[in-house]
């Protein structure tokens, strides 16, 4: 068990360029206490748990970070960052520029059943940057981790929660795997997909909500540094549109260090869903690609691993028992395009705000209680009606020849395109903007909230 206890430090500007987990704790006073308790402990240093520490460290509040594994350290994700996660990185003060070693793209090049690609530009909009980035999640979760360290979040790597503590129904802090408690008010459960903390307090998962799975892996191309990222909306094992159509959409995301993040989706709307090799399903889709990309056993790098996709909100309530749900743990993917980075920072953003809210109350209090249940009330606020749409979408692309339909015949239309693009990545301007900005905020308003 390794434990860090972060300084108190002062806020770093955005534009300068933060450190890593190991950086961050040279400049810390180490410990070997475990520690016992704080005012919120996050259980998870994914992009949820430590963007939720990192802003709640911001508000002041003592925080302890819980993270099973030791930095750094890989999990299984596209590595595409759309500008909602870019704007949200900027917001931790985190430097994003080229010049920091960051991997651009200008936005999405969309292949249907044809072999050309329709390039689609990130939307020039007020609330977001025109770009996009890609980064591996190991880079990226220990960049994270760094910041809230730097914030003073007090990180302990390679502790294993087991089992919450419990006082009646309500949680009052948590156990490790080998003995360790530590006591907190306030939970936050962003331990990613597998939500085992969500699950011990009775959280489980809603089954009329979308489910993904995806499977990826990296490959020696030298396409490495192209400056799009691509998404093939139609799979075939073989000629386009004269073989067979695979179930599932695609992904080449270049990474700009010699390989690309190739990998394919599936959702639980389509019937090959959990009846499928995915990873031979990948195989064969990659088959059919130009043999000068590399996209082949040869020049793979690493395994084909795969992970599940909890989408629109699918494990609820957010908040009950001083238990906040954020990030995967809650279902927070968006069903429309798969993206999970940006919405797990968002909702970690607007937990530290229900929570820095509670502790100025009178933690426990009535009116304490009453801000933290807000933060359900405004992750449905932000993201229930777009999410609504996005589960009636994933029904409908569930066939596979609804999809070569709407690839056919909406891809040639350039002006759709760029409204399905802003719709698929949620880019629109909330106050301002043009036409098809309020028409997706409309739909997103005037439909029931998931």
């Amino acid at each position: 068990m390794e434990h860090e206890v972060g300084h108190k430090a002062v806020p770093e500007s955005p534009g300068v360029e933060l450190a890593s987990v190991l950086t961050a704790r040279r400049g810390e006073l180490s410990d070997s206490a475990f520690p016992t308790e704080a005012d919120v402990i996050v259980v998870g240093a994914g992009p949820a748990g430590s963007s939720t520490a990192a802003f709640l460290a911001q508000r002041g509040l003592d925080v302890v970070l819980l993270e099973k594994s030791h930095f750094p350290r890989e999990k299984v994700c596209g590595d595409g960052l759309t500008p909602r996660a870019v704007r949200m990185l900027t917001r931790l003060g985190i430097n994003t520029s080229q010049q920091a070693g960051w991997q651009h793209n200008k936005g999405l090049r969309v292949y249907g059943s044809g072999a050309q690609g329709f390039e689609l530009p990130w939307p020039q909009l007020a609330d977001y940057p025109d770009y996009g980035l890609t980064c591996t999640r190991a880079r990226l979760d220990d960049l994270l981790a760094g910041r809230a360290m730097a914030l003073g979040a007090h990180l302990v790597t390679g502790a294993t929660v087991s089992a919450p503590l419990l006082v009646g129904e309500r949680i009052v802090g948590v156990r490790t795997a080998d003995g360790h408690s530590v006591r907190a008010p306030i939970v936050v459960a962003a331990d990613g997909n597998s939500a085992r903390l969500a699950i011990s307090m009775g959280r489980q998962r809603r089954e009329d909500r979308p489910l993904g799975v995806a499977v990826r892996s990296y490959y020696t191309s030298p396409r490495h540094d192209d400056e799009w990222m691509e998404s093939w909306l139609e799979l075939w094992d073989g000629e386009p549109g004269r073989s067979h159509q695979l179930p599932g959409y695609g992904w080449v995301f270049p990474m700009g260090d010699g390989t690309c993040n190739v990998g394919l989706g599936m959702l639980n709307s389509s019937p090959a869903f959990g009846h499928t090799d995915y990873r031979g399903l990948m195989r064969r889709w990659l088959a059919t690609t130009p043999g000068e990309w590399q996209f082949d056993e040869d020049h793979r790098t690493a395994p084909i691993t795969g992970a599940a996709l909890p989408m629109a909100f699918n494990r609820q309530p957010a908040y009950a028992d001083g238990l906040l749900l954020v990030g995967d743990s809650g279902g927070a993917i968006n069903p429309f395009n798969g993206e999970g980075i940006s919405y797990a920072m968002e909702c970690g953003e607007l937990a530290a705000d229900a929570i820095a809210e509670a502790h100025a109350r009178g933690i426990t209090t009535r009116a304490s209680e009453r801000a933290l249940a807000g933060y359900p009330t405004a992750l449905a606020a932000r993201f229930g009606g777009y999410y609504r749409l996005g589960t009636i979408f994933v029904k409908l692309i569930g066939n596979p020849r609804i999809m070569h339909l709407c690839t056919t015949y909406g891809l040639p239309h350039r002006t759709l395109m760029v409204f399905v693009n802003k719709l698929l990545a949620n880019l629109t301007d909330r106050h301002r903007g043009d036409a098809m900005d309020h028409v997706i905020n409309g739909l997103s308003r005037v439909v029931p909230s998931v």
